[in-house]
């Protein structure tokens, strides 16, 4: 048997054997429309792990005929980074310079790329599985193409799943026989390369043990199982693990949120990267429940940006323990999703004359600002006046949470607003 990954060796070679990303790479689209006419622009790739980040950055390289570089951030720095631009200055062809996980870029590391690529002396295309707008420094981002990658559908992974057992028949020299695979698709988690990994594991394991080759749920949870620890030996549980942190702590258990807390940090993760997960929490699950949590957690990133690790721990832990400890609630995160639903849906409604600025003589004579009621001027600054588009006026979308904070807010709207929004 080949030594080489089930997952290497179905790598595509060409842009017709790629799958997934219709949306960029389908006919008529606009990142193949980019490849085919040799003209693409520095680019970043945004998505999870496993779903061709990387493949379809060689892919690209390959249609341009160009010197093809890469760079991964967790090893690579400012001197590599120069080493590769003093290449491709003395090269005619075309330099593509690949840099995985650019999110581990620090800013300086980001700033020694910004002249090559604004020179055009290097393409730069960046894979990262965090949002580039926290991630790449503002002059970097604003010179890149940023494409999302998202996770691949149950269709597009069963068209590679195909793939992969011919090719094992082929292997093994005897049929394959697939019976489910609701076991398969859901420890993929839409990525490909975890997929053809656990579909690997279960034919080796059914070839050693001289069983069928019969793939079925029962088999896959098996296998997973007895080899979980070689399955996620390059952290693809990242996930999962952050999600029983998150979890934890909007379930209220802060002996949960720290042991989940304890095996990323064991496990080597990016403490930024859990810092900011506890920034978000903080603001979808407790909220106005308790307004300092959100404070907490931003001086909790900024401390762990400071200090590094392993003294991090510390700030992590207590501010993990605290926003397990809180009254939560998702009223404004509702609220904002309410809001925007209806801006989907409505599009775009007129701005009530009374709210609009009137900086010009013109303005003024047609109405704009006319009975608007400056709040400051009234008893308890506040006066009964509509602050909603006319068709949707009286409508709710902040519904307090119990608790609380959120029921004086509550009271307080109730004594101001009356009947009109329910409260």
């Amino acid at each position: 048997m080949k030594q080489i990954p089930l997952a290497e060796r179905l790598r595509p070679q060409t842009l017709e054997e790629y799958i997934g990303h219709a949306h960029l790479l389908g006919k008529g689209a606009v990142l193949r429309n980019a490849i085919e006419q040799g003209k693409i622009p520095s680019i970043i790739f945004w998505g999870p792990p496993g779903v061709g980040k990387t493949t379809l950055s060689y892919l690209i390289a390959k249609s341009l005929d160009g010197d093809f570089f890469k760079l991964s951030a967790i090893n690579s720095g400012v001197k590599e980074v120069r080493e590769v631009i003093e290449k491709a200055k003395q090269s005619p062809r075309t330099a593509i310079l690949f840099i995985d996980e650019i999110h581990r870029f620090n800013k300086s590391q980001q700033d020694s790329l910004l002249g090559a690529v604004e020179e055009g002396v290097i393409t730069l295309i960046g894979a990262t599985t965090e949002n580039p707008s926290f991630e790449v420094i503002s002059p970097l981002l604003s010179r890149c193409q940023v494409y999302v990658l998202d996770h691949l559908s149950k269709q597009e992974l069963e068209q590679i799943l195909q793939t992969a057992k011919h090719t094992l028949e082929n292997d093994y020299q005897q049929s394959i026989q697939v019976q489910e695979t609701d076991a398969l698709l859901r420890i993929s988690g839409g990525d490909a390369r975890k997929l053809l990994n656990a579909f690997e594991l279960a034919c080796q394991y059914l070839a050693d043990n001289k069983k069928d080759m019969v793939i079925n749920n029962k088999t896959i949870e098996t296998v997973i199982q007895q080899n979980l620890s070689m399955y996620d030996k390059n952290g693809e549980n990242h996930y999962d693990i952050i999600s029983a942190f998150i979890k934890s702590m909007r379930g209220s258990d802060p002996n949960g949120a720290v042991y989940w807390l304890a095996r990323m940090i064991d496990g080597g993760e990016d403490p930024l990267f859990i810092a900011r997960r506890m920034v978000i929490l903080a603001s979808e699950d407790i909220g106005n429940a308790n307004p300092n949590a959100l404070l907490l957690a931003q001086t909790c990133f900024d401390t762990i940006k400071n200090i590094g690790m392993p003294e991090g721990r510390i700030p992590l832990s207590q501010t993990a323990i605290y926003l397990a400890c809180s009254p939560k609630s998702n009223a404004s995160y509702l609220a904002i999703d309410s809001a925007l639903a209806m801006v989907k849906q409505q599009k775009d409604l007129p701005v009530p004359l009374h709210l609009r600025n009137a900086p010009t003589k013109l303005m003024k004579e047609i109405g704009y600002g006319k009975n608007y009621q400056y709040a400051h001027d009234f008893e308890n600054n506040f006066v009964n006046q509509e602050f909603l588009p006319q068709a949707i006026a009286g409508h709710t979308f902040y519904r307090p949470g119990d608790n609380a904070r959120e029921n004086d807010m509550r009271k307080r709207l109730k004594a101001l607003w009356k009947d009109k929004y329910g409260y």
